[in-house]
C-alpha cells in the first residue's frame, strides 16, 4: 500500500539527529537481552550435539540420563511434529518446515557436526550437563562433502534421498545433492558478446562466513499445566517465533505468547529457531520454565552462517566501454538442507548496471555444513564480489576509470532488472558522480598500495505490520511496535510519530509488543522496519489526529471539517480561528469527549524501493608478510530519506566494516572428517577496532516515492560493495587478481610470491 507523501521541506524532526531513546538502558546495563531472564524454579537446558558430520542415527537410549537427580526431562526428534515438506518466507528466505524440524533436533540422519540430538531440562547447569555424557546415540558414521562442486558431482555422498532438483525439465531420475535450479535474465547472449571488443571471463570462490552477532542465541520457555505457554528470546521476529515453534510442537498460535528481549545483533541470524521449540518442549515435559542459552561454540557450530560459493563471470564490453552482454554461473552452498540465498544472489549479480543481453544461473546445493541462514542483504555480496572483479577488470583492459565505466553502464530509472521489473527512481549514478566528486577518489597513493571502487544494489522488502499510539491522559504518546529494535527503529519511528503529531520526540515512548498486543508482525529484516513500521506509524498518527480534530470539533460545537491539525494544536477554520487546543488539552478531557483516543495503523506495505550504493577503498599490502591494511574507507549510499542519518551512517559503517572481516580474513576451516577446527573468536577473526580506519559515509537522497517520507532501507546494502572494493584495491596494488576470499595474509603472500617466481 502507499501512504499520501510529505513535503521534503520544513520538516522539524524528520532528518535531525535527536539522542536515541534506548540509550540510558543500553549503556547502565538495565536493558534486558535474551540470556538475561529469571523467573522462579528455573531449570536450565542444555543440548547433545552430533560429533560427525554425516551419520545415520541408530538409536539413542536416555533412560539413565532421565534417571539422574536433578534431570526434570529428556527430548529427542520423538516430541516433536514430524512434518511435510512446505515452504514459507522468512525475511528474504524460504524456510521448510520439514526441514526446520529436523534442523532443531536430528531425526533420521545427522547432517553436520554440532546438530542437535537430544536436550536435557535439569536443576542445574553441572547436572545437565552430566545428563548429557549419559544419552547414548549409536551412529553409523556416513562419507560426507563439504565443498560445493564436489557435492554436485554424480557420486557425492547425498544427504537427502528425497530431493530431486526443482527447476529443470524433465524431472530428474535420481535423487541429487542439488535442491534447485534457478535462471533470470533476457536478450541474446552469443549475439551480445559477438559484439565485445574485450571479454573477460573469471571464476571466484567465498567461504562461509558468520553474522558475528555478539549475543549468543537465548531463549526461557514456560508452558503451563494447561497448554498456554510464554516464551522470551532474542529474535528479530517474535511473531515469525511463535509461528514455527506452535507448527514444530503441534500447538495453536492462541496458545503462545512470544516476548522479543533486547537483541545484541542479528544481522539475518537470528530469523530462524533452534533453541525455542526445544525449551517450550522441555518446559512442556516438565511442568517448568526452562532457560536455554548457547555458547560461542554452539554459535558456530550450530547455526547458520552465510553460503560459500563459487561463481564464474563473462562480461563483454566495446572499446568505448559499453557492456554487451553478461553471463553468471552461481553455485551456492546451503548447508544440510534446502534454502541457501542464490536466487536473491542471482537477482543483484548485474542489478546495478543497464543491459540488453543478460543470463544468470544459480543452483542451491546442500552439504554437511549448518543450515545457512540469512546474513545482510542474502547472497548479494556473494554474486556482486565476482561481478563487480570483472567489472573493475574490463574497465582496465579499455582504460576506462571505473567509475566512469560504471556511470555509462550503470541502472537508472525505467531500467529492466535482470530479474524482470523495471526500477524506478533509484540512486546508483548519483552515488558513483558522489564518488568521482570525493577528495578521497584524487588523493594520491603510495607503493604497495592500491584503490578499488565497486558498486551494490539491494531490494528491500515491505511486508505485513501493525503499529498503535495510545495518547496518554497527560499528553504523551505510548507508541507500539511489532518490530524488534535492531537498528535503531524507535527511533526513527518515534521521529515519524512526532513529525506527523507536531510534538516534541521525547512526548512519544516507543515499546516493542509481544505476539498479545498486536496483529502479525513480519520479522525485523530485508530492510523493511523504517519502511514500512514508518508507513504503518503514520497512519496511525493519521488517525489519531483526525480523532483529535474531531474532539476539539465536539468541545467547540462545530464539524471536524472545521477544524485544523498544525503544529500539535487544534484550530479552528474561519471566524473564532484564534481559538486552539494542544493535544494535552485534549488529552485531559479525552473522557468527556469520547473517551481513549487510539490510533491504530495494519498495513501490508509495498513499494520498498532499491537501495544503491558505491564504496571506494585504499589499501597498503605489506610484500614481506602479505598483510592488508585498509586505510582509507568511504561509504556512498543511497537512503532515499535519512530519517535520522547517525542511525543511517551506522548501517554503512557497520556493513562496511563487516565486508572487511568477510574481505580479508573470516572462514570456517574443517578437518577431514568435517569437525570445525575454529569456532570461536579467538581463531575466527572478526575485524576489532585497531583493524579498520573511520569509515566516511555520504548519504545520497533520491526520494522513494512509496513512502510519505521518501525512506528506502538502508541496513543491507552497505555489505554488498566492500568485498569487490577490497579485491580490486588489493589488485591494483600487487598487481595481481585475486578471485578468493578471504584474502588473509597467507594467499596474499602466495600470490606476491609467485609473481616473483618464488
Amino acid at each position: 500500500m502507499t501512504v499520501p507523501g510529505v513535503t521534503q521541506k520544513n520538516l522539524k524532526i524528520v532528518g535531525t539527529r535527536p539522542l536515541r531513546p534506548d540509550g540510558v538502558d543500553k549503556v547502565t546495563g538495565r536493558a534486558k537481552f535474551g540470556a538475561d531472564i529469571h523467573v522462579p524454579n528455573m531449570l536450565i537446558g542444555r543440548v547433545l550435539r552430533s560429533p560427525h558430520a554425516h551419520a545415520r542415527i541408530k538409536s539413542i537410549d536416555v533412560s539413565k540420563a532421565q534417571a539422574l537427580k536433578g534431570v526434570k526431562a529428556v527430548i529427542t526428534c520423538a516430541d516433536l511434529c514430524d512434518l511435510p515438506s512446505e515452504f514459507i518466507p522468512a525475511g528474504e528466505m524460504m524456510v521448510n518446515f520439514k526441514d526446520m524440524t529436523r534442523n532443531v533436533m536430528a531425526r533420521e540422519k545427522a547432517l553436520y557436526e554440532g546438530h542437535a540430538v537430544a536436550a536435557v531440562a535439569a536443576v542445574s547447569d553441572a547436572v545437565a550437563a552430566h545428563a548429557l555424557a549419559l544419552i547414548d546415540v549409536q551412529y553409523e558414521v556416513l562419507p560426507h562433502v563439504m565443498d560445493v562442486s564436489k557435492a554436485m558431482e554424480p557420486d557425492a555422498p547425498l544427504l537427502h534421498d528425497d530431493m530431486y532438483t526443482i527447476g529443470v525439465e524433465p524431472k530428474p531420475a535420481m535423487p541429487s545433492n542439488i535442491a534447485k535450479r534457478v535462471e533470470f535474465g533476457f536478450g541474446d547472449l552469443e549475439a551480445g558478446f559477438a559484439k565485445a571488443d574485450v571479454i573477460v571471463e573469471r571464476e571466484f570462490t567465498t567461504k562461509p562466513v558468520h553474522q558475528g552477532y555478539i549475543e549468543p542465541h537465548a531463549c526461557l520457555a514456560s508452558v503451563s499445566e494447561d497448554g498456554k505457554a510464554e516464551l522470551w528470546c532474542t529474535t528479530q521476529g517474535q511473531f515469525i517465533v511463535r509461528a514455527f515453534c506452535a507448527k514444530l510442537l503441534g500447538m495453536e498460535v492462541s496458545n503462545l505468547r512470544v516476548t522479543a528481549s533486547e537483541i545484541g545483533g542479528g544481522f539475518g541470524g537470528k530469523t530462524v529457531v533452534y533453541l525455542e521449540p526445544l525449551a517450550l518442549a522441555l518446559s512442556r515435559k516438565a511442568c517448568q520454565p526452562v532457560k536455554m542459552t548457547m555458547s560461542r561454540t554452539e554459535v558456530f557450530r550450530a547455526s547458520g552462517p552465510t553460503s560459500g560459493a563459487k561463481i564464474w563471470v563473462k562480461v563483454g564490453a566495446t572499446k568505448d566501454g559499453r557492456i554487451t552482454a553478461a553471463e553468471a554461473l552461481l553455485k551456492y552452498q546451503a548447508g544440510a538442507f534446502q534454502g541457501s540465498p542464490v536466487q536473491p544472489g542471482a537477482m543483484c549479480a548485474f542489478a546495478p548496471y543497464d543491459l540488453e543481453n543478460v543470463r544468470i544461473v544459480g543452483f542451491d546445493v546442500v552439504v554437511n555444513r549448518p543450515k545457512v541462514a540469512a546474513y545482510r542483504a542474502p547472497g548479494g555480496p556473494i554474486s556482486e564480489f565476482a561481478v563487480e572483479g570483472v567489472i573493475d577488470e574490463i574497465a582496465k583492459k579499455i582504460g576506462m576509470d571505473p567509475v566512469e565505466f560504471r556511470l555509462k553502464n550503470a541502472a537508472k530509472e525505467g531500467t529492466r532488472a535482470p530479474y524482470g521489473p523495471k526500477l524506478g527512481p533509484i540512486g546508483l549514478v548519483e552515488t558513483l558522480q558522489a564518488a568521482k566528486a570525493h577528495a578521497h577518489y584524487r588523493a594520491p597513493l603510495k607503493a604497495n598500495q592500491g584503490r578499488g571502487v565497486a558498486s551494490g544494489f539491494w531490494f528491500n522488502i515491505g511486508g505485513e505490520t501493525c503499529a498503535t499510539l495510545n495518547v496518554g491522559e497527560d499528553g504523551s504518546v505510548a507508541m507500539v511496535l511489532g518490530t524488534p529494535d535492531i537498528g535503531g527503529s524507535r527511533a526513527s519511528l518515534s521521529m515519524m510519530a512526532a513529525e506527523e503529531l507536531g510534538i516534541p520526540m521525547e512526548q512519544v515512548h516507543a515499546i516493542i509488543g509481544d505476539t498479545s498486543s498486536l496483529g502479525f508482525n513480519f520479522l525485523t529484516g530485508g530492510s523493511r522496519v523504517t519502511f514500512s513500521s514508518g508507513m504503518a506509524v503514520v497512519e496511525a498518527a493519521r488517525d489519531v489526529i483526525k480523532q483529535l480534530r474531531s474532539r476539539a470539533a465536539k468541545i467547540w460545537e462545530v464539524s471536524a471539517e472545521e477544524v485544523e491539525w498544525v503544529e500539535g494544536r487544534a484550530r479552528l477554520l474561519g471566524e473564532g480561528k484564534d481559538k486552539s487546543l494542544s493535544l494535552a488539552d485534549l488529552a485531559k478531557t479525552a473522557g468527556k469527549t469520547g473517551g481513549p483516543i487510539v490510533g491504530n495503523a495494519a498495513i501490508n506495505a509495498t513499494g520498498a524501493g532499491p537501495s544503491l550504493a558505491t564504496h571506494l577503498v585504499d589499501v597498503e599490502v605489506d610484500p614481506e608478510t602479505g598483510k592488508v591494511t585498509i586505510l582509507r574507507y568511504t561509504a556512498i549510499q543511497d537512503a532515499g530519506k535519512a530519517v535520522h542519518p547517525s542511525y543511517v551512517e551506522g548501517q554503512m559503517q557497520g556493513g562496511a566494516v563487516q565486508g572487511i572481516g568477510w574481505a580479508l580474513n573470516e572462514e570456517y576451516i574443517y578437518d577431514d572428517k568435517g569437525r570445525l577446527e575454529n569456532p570461536g573468536f579467538l581463531d575466527y577473526r572478526i575485524p576489532v577496532c585497531s583493524d579498520v580506519p573511520m569509515i566516511d559515509t555520504v548519504i545520497v537522497e533520491v526520494p522513494n516515492p512509496r513512502h510519505p517520507y521518501g525512506v528506502r532501507g538502508v541496513g543491507e546494502t552497505p555489505i554488498v560493495p566492500p568485498m569487490a572494493a577490497i579485491a580490486n584495491a588489493v589488485s591494483n596494488a600487487t598487481g595481481y587478481r585475486f578471485t578468493d576470499l578471504p584474502m588473509s595474509p597467507p594467499r596474499v603472500l602466495a600470490a606476491i610470491d609467485s609473481q616473483r617466481g618464488g
